[in-house]
């Protein structure tokens, strides 16, 4: 009975290590993630579709497409380029 007592207190000692490690790697990947964004910044970028010559597409798909990205990434993503595949 001790063996059992011994193994579930190392088990649960190492499943709360692993959680607080885990925990620390998340938060400092957020931080990192703040501090990059904050001092190095993208340049903005205008919201273009440049539209191979080769292949029209039709500005009612253009004009759909912008908007669902606008809508996916909050008004942060671009369109810079639509090719047919």
């Amino acid at each position: 009975m001790d063996n059992l007592l011994e193994a579930l207190k190392l088990m649960v000692v190492g499943m709360i290590t692993v959680f607080v490690i885990l925990l620390i790697v998340i938060y400092l990947g957020k931080l990192l993630i703040f501090f990059v964004n904050k001092f190095f910044p993208e340049k903005d970028l205008k919201i273009t579709a440049n539209v191979n010559s080769a292949i029209s597409v039709d500005p009612t798909t253009t004009a759909i497409i912008n908007e669902a990205v606008k809508v996916i990434t909050d008004s942060k993503g671009t369109v810079i380029n639509i090719k047919k595949i």
